[in-house]
């Protein structure tokens, strides 16, 4: 249980900065990432599947590794489903805030639906090994959580070499905005060099980390002396502080127009936490993490399943209808994600 040496509203407001500092670096490294795809010739939506997503986890890593070896399972659980969920309904956000016409109408390649896909059938392989059991290996690591590890940079594999080909063409795409551009037109990048560009990327990875982390820390903080259980809180609070690099990224992306370097953000986002459960079961000393896994856990796999589920078949389908500015695909997804939380908030 951590120590209060603040009252609680100096920790909000605590909170607040550590959050603005998310805010503006996670806006940064959008434009930085942009750059950097060019430079290396790599696609946006690699460079939001790979960079993107590593560097705006790294507060959620550091917070479920600490919640681990604090002997946490909920709170780990909870923050790692939970988050795809809440991580998922950012691209709704942003849609019905920030896109012309519907989101899923902009991605070129099917590469977007195969990240989608392939995320489902981790979290259904998750799923899966909770209803059978996770079956111990050795010093309390799981195999489940094993396999999953061993699944990740094959996935990652899978994607790079598919992002490089183009088995079919989308038709009818939507034009873009020549005012999207806003964002690296105020940041002069275009001047700087290669090496240059990854210090400073290094530089505002580093403040997302150090502020993400504060963030989670402070809103765990706020969640005991406020009162708030940890199951709840690990859908609910935490997964929204430790998300927000996402939104910021994510919406950062959206002003740009670089559509599928925020999609595959999210996507990217959502795999590298399947992937967590392993060096968390290892911090995690009581035995195998995913045999703790309680019904807010398990609700919160199957939400994120769902909403993955309805973005694959946006992308599919291409011409989402919108409506109240967004795609139905969005605003179904947000339907989800406030279902989810009232249920969670019931479960636990």
């Amino acid at each position: 249980m951590p120590h209060f040496p603040l009252p609680l509203p100096a920790n909000i407001v605590v909170f607040l900065i550590a959050g603005a500092v998310v805010w503006m670096a996670g806006t940064r490294l959008v434009a930085y990432g942009d750059k950097l795809s060019d430079h290396f010739g790599l696609t946006r939506a690699f460079i939001g599947l790979v960079f993107l997503a590593t560097v705006t986890e790294l507060p959620e890593i550091v917070t479920t590794m600490t919640a681990a070896i604090a002997g946490n399972a909920q709170l780990v659980l909870g923050n790692m489903f939970g988050g795809i969920t809440m991580q998922t309904a950012i691209l709704a956000v942003v849609d019905l805030l920030f896109v012309r016409y519907a989101l899923t109408n902009w991605p070129r390649k099917p590469t977007h639906a195969l990240e989608a896909v392939l995320l489902v059938i981790l979290l259904n392989i998750v799923l899966a090994v909770i209803f059978l059991g996770e079956f111990e290996l050795f010093w309390g690591i799981g195999l489940g959580a094993l396999s999953l590890a061993v699944l990740y940079p094959l996935v990652i594999l899978l994607l790079g070499h598919y992002d490089e080909q183009s088995p079919w063409l989308p038709v009818d795409l939507p034009k873009s905005d020549k005012h999207h551009d806003k964002l690296t037109s105020v940041l002069p990048l275009h001047e700087l060099s290669t090496r240059t560009l990854v210090i400073r990327a290094g530089f505002i990875s580093l403040s997302i980390l150090i502020a993400g982390y504060i963030t989670a820390n402070q809103a765990e903080i706020i969640a005991e002396q406020s009162g708030l259980g940890y199951s709840f809180v690990g859908v609910a609070l935490l997964a929204a502080s430790t998300s927000m690099p996402e939104l910021s990224t994510t919406i950062a992306a959206a002003r740009m127009g670089a559509y599928t370097m925020a999609i595959s953000n999210i996507f990217g986002s959502n795999l590298i936490m399947v992937a967590l459960i392993l060096p968390a079961d290892i911090a995690y000393r009581s035995g195998p993490l995913l045999a703790n896994a309680d019904k807010v856990a398990q609700f919160s796999i199957v939400t994120g399943i769902l909403v993955t589920t309805i973005y694959i078949t946006g992308i599919l389908i291409r011409s989402t209808p919108r409506l109240f500015g967004a795609g139905i695909d969005s605003l179904l997804v947000l339907v989800v994600y406030l279902f989810g939380l009232i249920a969670a908030y019931h479960l636990s």
